[in-house]
């Protein structure tokens, strides 16, 4: 059975998508590549087996964990529970080499917690460069109200990740953090910016929030540790989703060849915001 979608731009391979995962996983895009072929997503690193790719992923949701690994219980800390959710695929709506449009469900105990509908294309532009826009919509079908926390509603300061997230490959050298204004993981982590870059040996990512909504969460960033970023639906209050409403994010990503200085990388955000059509004031 085919389990995983090929991704391309402008005619060359940029990632894979594998979208029947294994029960307890969640559909995720790795690898992806620079337009010069160099890997910027990981899959399944030792420090975090849970990690892959490039995905939606969030801790809690109504008590069920669709990030993997440990859920952090208040007053327990990492505590391995039987709480592990699954996004199923249910079908394409739309699907060739530049993109898909896809519908997911969100399931835990023989119920589905949430229905997703998430839209992927990819975009050129350079000769070293493309945007891979992201956006997903998580509407709760459910007669009554749910909410979406992290480890931070839970109790563990600075852990509010969940969200779009972005695992990255890890380095001999951790890579450098900047947005707009301020270089390094204390200036970036758990702020609001209209962008934050990422950049690594010979490679740059670029995230953008595309939607007034996205560009008010804040950043997860990750550097030293591990090299990961993501946009945090529940940073420090859990997020409500009552009965028959929709939360909607969309996230482009900029993956660029060679290492990008600060005016490079916002350069880089107006031209994907000119051809994928989303405002930004970088």
């Amino acid at each position: 059975m085919t389990t995983t979608a090929l991704l391309s731009c402008a005619g060359r391979p940029v990632g894979r998508y594998t979208y029947l995962p294994a029960p307890g996983g969640r559909p995720y895009l790795h690898p992806v590549t620079t337009l010069g072929g160099i890997p910027v997503t990981e899959e399944r690193p030792a420090d975090h087996l849970h990690h892959l790719g490039t995905s939606v992923a969030v801790p809690d949701v109504a008590g069920h964990n669709f990030w993997g690994g440990r859920t952090f219980v208040r007053d327990r800390g990492p505590t391995a529970l039987d709480n592990h959710g699954i996004q199923r695929h249910l079908g394409w709506k739309f699907r060739d080499p530049d993109g898909f449009v896809e519908e997911l469900s969100w399931e835990a105990d023989d119920a589905e917690l949430l229905r997703e509908h998430r839209t992927v294309a990819t975009t050129g532009l350079s000769d070293t460069a493309w945007a891979l826009d992201f956006s997903f919509s998580l509407t709760n079908p459910g007669s009554s109200g749910l909410s979406i926390g992290s480890p931070a509603t839970n109790g563990r300061p600075g852990a509010g990740y969940g969200g779009f997230f972005w695992r990255a490959p890890k380095e001999p050298s951790a890579p450098a953090v900047f947005s707009g204004q301020g270089d390094g993981e204390d200036a970036v982590h758990g702020r609001v910016a209209d962008w934050v870059a990422m950049s690594g040996d010979g490679w740059t990512l670029v995230f953008a929030g595309a939607t007034e909504e996205t560009r008010r969460d804040p950043w997860f960033v990750r550097s030293t540790e591990y090299p990961g970023v993501g946009s945090s639906l529940a940073a420090a209050h859990r997020l409500s989703v009552p009965a028959g409403a929709t939360v909607v994010r969309r996230v482009v990503t900029v993956i660029a060849d060679g290492r990008l200085d600060r005016a490079e990388a916002a350069a880089h955000v107006r031209r994907a915001a000119c051809l994928t059509g989303f405002r930004t004031t970088a």
